[in-house]
């Protein structure tokens, strides 16, 4: 079953279960819209890679987002968005511990005989395409900038 086949299908069950609140639901119906919307912007079917990078990208704004509601002192809509996160995290593959990040980091940095900060972009041009969906970018960056400045 496909990604997009298991919303439409999650959705359908938290329709006729008729939840409280009804976040599952919500949250089921924005991913396939903004779905919807890039296949619509790129005139045609989104292959499933291209669903993960949609979904991916939603789980991102939304701990971007969770950040700045910490910032603000608003833990009713922190515990929101960490209750959509972890909605959207059952349909993301598992994803890397740090130590799986450091191991492929490190192979990254050696295929690309890296010697410093001005070689990021090649270490990082190899490793994402391993990691897309599956770590967080930002702890991705965070690893090969130390890596990379030792």
């Amino acid at each position: 079953m496909s990604l997009k086949e298991r919303l439409t299908n999650d959705m359908k069950q938290a329709m006729k279960d008729r939840e409280a609140g009804k976040l599952r639901l919500s949250v089921i119906r924005m991913v396939r819209a903004n779905i919807k919307y890039v296949e619509i912007d790129k005139k045609r079917e989104l292959s499933e890679e291209e669903v993960l990078e949609v979904l991916a990208k939603e789980v991102k704004t939304r701990r971007d987002s969770l950040e700045e509601f910490q910032n603000a002192n608003r833990p009713d809509l922190v515990q929101s968005l960490e209750q959509e996160i972890a909605i959207l995290m059952q349909y993301l593959p598992e994803q890397l511990s740090e130590v799986e990040v450091r191991s492929l980091v490190t192979e990254a940095v050696a295929a690309t005989q890296a010697q410093g900060p001005k070689d990021m972009g090649k270490v990082m041009a190899v490793l994402m395409p391993k990691v897309k969906g599956r770590a967080d970018g930002k702890m991705v960056n965070a690893i090969v900038r130390e890596m990379l400045n030792k």
